[in-house]
């Protein structure tokens, strides 16, 4: 079994950080452009001035142990690995930084492996996060002479252990909370992603109802897929009409980025009347810089400075009890 996540720095240093982002930014599934543009917007724009800022956020959350993303997938995989029993070989790669996809692979395949599971840990599929994973861990195993069978799990946006999973969580919160409103806010991605995985070329973007449900055509979209795993949940936790919004953030610069926008909403919210609101993030299966710092913190400082009360930022599945069990029913029925 093969957890794949993103990946963290190995230290919130500026060296390090910039190492980290120098990998994650020139992979062309991140930065869908041409190379030369890439390569002109990482190093002339990007790493010059971004490394030092995001070493600053990532100060903010960074533990006595270690990244926060790390440790929760550490204890997702141990966790995991105790559900699946000795049947199993449960191990974790992350697809910039430490440990590496190859470390990961390398370790399944010399213990002999007849068979490996892959689950990209992101419940909506998109190429920048999922495919960019599973791309790498085939690249990975190709470099080897003996190579195991391989099965791939797919989004698990609308999987009802998920669902309950993250509604377990955030239910008990949300209760002794009372929000005014709950946002469900999701990595953002650049629109012209979103219309690549459009097989008609003209579903994707073209109404502001083609998130509405999921078709043959839409199946791929990863907004689509966000605005699904929304319903599934303001089923679970109950919400009434009115009192959610599906947002996106952590955008960059330089492209059209798919709305509405988390900072642009909030503003919004406090001008429709609300005051104590509470934020989930369910494209992320781990706490991490986008949750802990972009929300928590940056986020908290402006809904204060908008006005308003209190903002609770709902934490993540990570290794929940429940999350790892899904995990498990998920590996059972691909194996």
């Amino acid at each position: 079994m093969l957890l794949l996540q993103v990946g963290t720095p190995d230290s919130p240093k500026v060296p390090d950080v910039r190492r980290y982002l120098r990998e994650f930014l020139s992979d062309p599934r991140v930065l869908d452009m041409p190379a030369p543009a890439r390569a002109l917007l990482l190093n002339g724009v990007i790493l010059p001035f971004r490394p030092r800022r995001s070493a600053e956020a990532y100060e903010k959350i960074w533990t006595e142990d270690g990244s926060p993303l790390t440790l929760h997938t550490q204890a997702l995989n141990t966790a995991v690995q105790e559900m699946l029993g000795d049947g199993y070989r449960v191990a974790f790669g992350m697809r910039y930084g430490s440990p590496s996809i190859g470390v990961a692979v390398g370790g399944l395949v010399d213990a002999n492996c007849p068979r490996i599971i892959v689950l990209p840990l992101f419940p909506q599929y998109a190429s920048a996060s999922s495919g960019s994973a599973v791309a790498k861990t085939f690249e990975v195993l190709g470099e080897r002479r003996n190579i195991p069978e391989v099965v791939t799990i797919g989004a698990f946006y609308s999987d009802p252990g998920y669902l309950r999973a993250v509604a377990g969580v955030a239910r008990p919160l949300l209760e002794d909370f009372h929000p005014d409103h709950v946002v469900f806010s999701y990595h953002g991605l650049p629109e012209t992603q979103i219309r690549k995985s459009d097989p008609s070329g003209d579903w994707c973007l073209a109404t502001a109802s083609c998130c509405d449900r999921i078709t043959d055509v839409n199946q791929s979209c990863y907004r689509a897929q966000c605005f699904a795993t929304t319903r599934g949940l303001v089923s679970e936790l109950r919400l009434s009409d009115g009192s959610f919004s599906t947002t996106f953030q952590s955008r960059l610069a330089g492209q059209k980025w798919i709305e509405p926008f988390t900072d642009k909403e909030l503003p919004k919210l406090y001008e429709r009347g609300v005051r104590r609101l509470a934020v989930l993030a369910p494209a992320f299966t781990a706490d991490c810089l986008e949750t802990l710092e972009e929300i928590g913190i940056r986020g908290r400082q402006q809904w204060q400075d908008t006005g308003g009360e209190e903002l609770l930022l709902v934490p993540c599945v990570n290794a929940n009890a429940r999350w790892a069990s899904a995990v498990a029913d998920l590996v059972r029925k691909a194996g």
